[in-house]
């Protein structure tokens, strides 16, 4: 049996209309929803119709959205000891090689993204089976291998984010918070979906983009009109 929903889930419900409606409506029905004594992230999900299963199909990358997802993460560094101290500097929590590799092995997971340089990279698969179930694994496609370690810390700590298809062909993306108002919220989904659009796998056939919705941290989600 399912778990019953809560009264506030219900009322939140009543409020969500029928059919689509524009972004800027999306975002302030959304933030109403957060009559919490947190401040619950805002979640973008986005149906694609193309054939997960395909290599040539995949919709993967990252990005910085303009006014951030409102929280900072913590980022490791696989590196060489000379890229150490500019990558702590930079603010990853944990920056090194082999010992750093060793820690993860060993089930060290308090980090939410890994960054790495091309040349650790050869170690760093070795975490392919603890990090990749995870989406923590480095890889060039996603934007966490890099020559400048420095910057690709910057960047993941002040919310650079990942994003890749699940098996079912969808994107789920933080796109900020509730507290935001409506205006930076809009802003930051419009800048997805305008850059998810520019992805479209050549190989696909059909509707690109089949279904977009917007939802706070256990609120409904709304359907947009894209």
């Amino acid at each position: 049996m399912g778990k019953k929903a809560s009264r506030r889930y219900i009322q939140c419900l009543e409020k969500v209309p029928e059919g689509r409606v524009s972004v800027e409506q999306a975002a302030e029905i959304v933030r109403g929803f957060a009559a919490t004594k947190f401040d619950p992230t805002v979640e973008l999900v986005m149906h694609l119709g193309i054939d997960p299963k395909q290599s040539d199909q995949q919709v993967r990358g990252s990005l910085s959205l303009p006014h951030g997802i409102g929280a900072t993460r913590k980022v490791i560094a696989f590196c060489e000891d000379q890229d150490v101290e500019a990558a702590i500097g930079a603010g990853a929590v944990e920056a090194g090689g082999d010992d750093l590799i060793k820690k993860v092995s060993d089930g060290w997971m308090d980090f939410d993204v890994a960054v790495a340089t091309p040349k650790m990279m050869r170690g760093v698969s070795k975490l392919g089976r603890v990090l990749g179930p995870q989406g923590k694994m480095p890889s060039p496609k996603a934007g966490t291998v890099g020559d400048d370690i420095a910057k690709m810390v910057t960047e993941y700590a002040a919310g650079k984010m990942e994003y890749r298809n699940d098996d079912g062909g969808n994107l789920h993306v933080p796109v900020g918070k509730a507290s935001f108002d409506a205006a930076r919220l809009t802003e930051n989904v419009m800048a997805f979906i305008d850059h998810v659009r520019k992805l479209r796998p050549a190989a696909m056939k059909g509707t690109y983009i089949k279904k977009v919705c917007l939802s706070a941290t256990m609120s409904p989600a709304v359907e947009l009109e894209v």
